[in-house]
């Protein structure tokens, strides 16, 4: 992970260095925790700022209590029920939002 773009709160951004050497720019959707674990929901982004696949990337997070300075580190997840248990919290995710959204009515 290169950097975080916090300038915007609605649509906060991170540039991820893929192990191909490509660079690719991702809206953060959010940060979830699944069994005492954080794990952030990123949405892959096309040169123009879109995504028009709908495609979300998972992968564990952590943050340097001691030093908010310290750039958060993002982790793969290389275990199957691991990734289907944060799949699962994300797709509950997306049904409270989904729920909240037409509360607002």
């Amino acid at each position: 992970m290169e950097r975080i773009d916090e300038n915007d709160d609605v649509n906060m951004t991170v540039e991820l260095d893929l192990a191909d050497g490509k660079k690719v720019m991702c809206s953060i959707i959010t940060i979830l925790t699944v069994n005492k674990k954080d794990y952030i929901v990123l949405l892959p982004l096309d040169d123009t700022g879109s995504s028009t696949e709908g495609e979300v990337w998972f992968y564990g997070y952590s943050e340097d209590e001691n030093d908010p300075n310290v750039e958060p580190e993002l982790t793969y997840i290389d275990d199957d029920d691991e990734y289907e248990a944060v799949a699962d919290a994300f797709d509950e995710y997306l049904d409270s939002e989904e729920f909240e959204l037409l509360n607002e009515d």
